[in-house]
């Protein structure tokens, strides 16, 4: 019923409302009822888990397919597949757009594509966070049918890329993302999958199996087990709350938009605590591995670290962290696999990551245990040093301010990007630390003494014994603490005192980022 009566417009306040009531509808009860005995939540459920309580408002709930009778009445109204508005997550204005799957299966050819173009365009003009939550069975050829022409593929005033180099954008895929699902869901810089319900895939198994002669279910296609190591989509999640929880923490650690700052939070733990046993957390025998992310536990805010693509480029762990109550963007090697080395997929994953702390003017703490770029016939083949060099690229455009501590190994070209050396602005800071176990240099000292002296071994009455006599040499020339009095780093510092050292810099940082505020020449790449 309309809040008020009118004498005047009460027919047409009437009709207002049931068209509401028919577009809360969505799909019907049995298409509803069909969703739940799978336990999935609803377009609108999903917009409810998402936004804090009571602060959605929707927009275009009109938009949809009406029939009419002869005299024009209204007959029946099938909504759009879409729910859309504006809602508050963590407090903060964010516009979100639900697929509703109870009709036609969110097929985005039965939706009304103003409505979703118009949630982009509207995050755009007002500099909001967008969540999409995709839920679509992508395109049919019913559209075209109906309308009797078809159309180049594209939407012209879909401002998606710009977007994305103005304010976070988060994807949820929910279910099937097909074809333009998929590129809703992905265009994006954080995405999410429900395991063993969401798939993303270019074309569905009908159009494969048409195209290649290939029969394939969805999920072998285009499920978790697929997408988790190529990078496509970010994280996985076991359930749609969980999913809906990952997009609001994301969230949480990055501005409203690009001409605003992270939002500080009351810091858990005091700025200058330490935890001995970070001074042991190297261990002397270069064979031997450690925990990369006891490391990052002991010296970021407590329960703040936020990982990203954990099975992607699994060599280096890349997370948001929060430091002193303030974001961060964090990096450390990890050389339990791979050894740590920078392979292909770490690469491109370090120049996303870079890409979206420099988008949002995140500080970088880069921790450096890199003994180089992988190497072998395999990294060959891949094009590793291709996609290197782009992390590099990455790296040299950016402007935020950079922190680099090496804490064991830094070699080769990968070990020379523990931060810019000229930075976007030609200017970057070389503001490196290291601890006592680092070491660093062109080539590892083991295989670089066989190389440089050859023929020195080769002929020594004890070959071993001269191969063992030269690295013992190399090794105490390449002591950090030789480096430091040439000021080829700031200072060697005890590890225990690593968050102490973090905490001081990330203020200076923050102010260091508040007079270059605003987009930055390039979107994501």
């Amino acid at each position: 019923m309309p809040l008020f009566q009118s004498r005047e417009w009460g027919a047409e306040l009437h009709e207002l409302d049931e068209r509401r009531e028919r577009a809360h509808q969505m799909g019907g009860p049995e298409n509803l009822a069909r969703a739940r005995e799978r336990g999935m939540l609803n377009a609108r459920e999903r917009v409810d888990r998402l936004v804090d309580e009571g602060s959605f408002t929707e927009f275009g709930a009109l938009a949809g397919k009406g029939r009419y009778g002869k005299q024009g009445e209204l007959e029946s109204f099938t909504p759009s597949t879409h729910v859309l508005g504006v809602g508050r997550i963590g407090g903060r204005k964010t516009v979100v757009i639900s697929d509703d799957f109870s009709i036609r299966g969110g097929s985005s050819e039965a939706a009304v594509a103003e409505k979703w173009i118009y949630s982009d365009r509207y995050a755009h003009e007002y500099r909001l966070p967008m969540v999409r939550i995709v839920h679509s069975s992508g395109g049919s050829v019913n559209l075209p049918m109906q309308m009797g022409y078809t159309k180049i593929p594209g939407y012209a005033l879909l401002p998606s890329v710009p977007l994305l180099g103005l304010a976070p954008v988060v994807g949820i895929v929910m279910g099937p993302a097909a074809g333009l699902g998929a590129i809703r869901a992905c265009t994006a810089h954080f995405s999410i999958m429900v395991r063993g319900q969401g798939q993303v895939f270019a074309g569905g198994p009908p159009v494969v199996r048409q195209a290649l002669g290939i029969t394939v279910d969805k999920e072998d296609l285009g499920g978790w087990g697929v997408h988790k190591a190529n990078g496509v989509v970010n994280n996985g999640a076991d359930s749609e709350e969980e999913a809906l929880a990952q997009a609001g923490r994301f969230l949480s650690y990055l501005p409203s938009n690009v001409y605003q700052q992270a939002p500080r939070v009351a810091p858990a733990d005091p700025p200058a605590s330490s935890q001995a046993w970070l001074n042991d957390a190297i261990p002397r025998d270069r064979r031997k591995v450690f925990d990369p992310k006891r490391i990052l536990k002991a010296l970021f805010d407590t329960d703040s670290i936020f990982e990203m693509s954990p099975q992607f480029g699994g060599s280096l762990i890349t997370c948001l962290a929060r430091l002193n109550g303030y974001s961060v963007g964090v990096m450390i090697n990890n050389p339990r696999v791979m050894g740590g080395a920078l392979t292909r997929t770490a690469a491109q994953k370090l120049e996303r990551f870079v890409d979206l702390c420099d988008t949002f003017h995140l500080p970088i703490v880069n921790l450096v245990d890199q003994p180089g770029s992988m190497t072998g016939p395999e990294a060959e083949r891949e094009g590793t040093i291709g996609a290197v060099l782009r992390a590099s690229a990455a790296i040299e455009q950016s402007s935020v301010p950079w922190l680099a501590v090496v804490i064991r190994r830094c070699f080769g070209l990968a070990g020379g990007m523990l931060s810019p050396w000229n930075g976007a602005n030609g200017m970057a800071l070389p503001h490196r630390f290291a601890w006592p176990s680092a070491r660093w240099g062109s080539i590892p000292i083991e295989g670089g003494v066989d190389a440089a002296y050859a023929k020195d071994i080769a002929a020594a009455p004890d070959p071993q014994a001269r191969r063992a006599e030269l690295e013992a040499l190399a090794h105490a020339v390449g002591s950090p603490l030789r480096t430091a009095e040439r000021f080829g780093v700031v200072d060697v510092i005890e590890p225990a005192t690593t968050r102490a050292l973090l905490a001081h810099w990330v203020e200076d940082a923050y102010a260091a980022c508040a007079d270059k505020l605003g987009p930055k020449p390039r979107t994501m790449r």
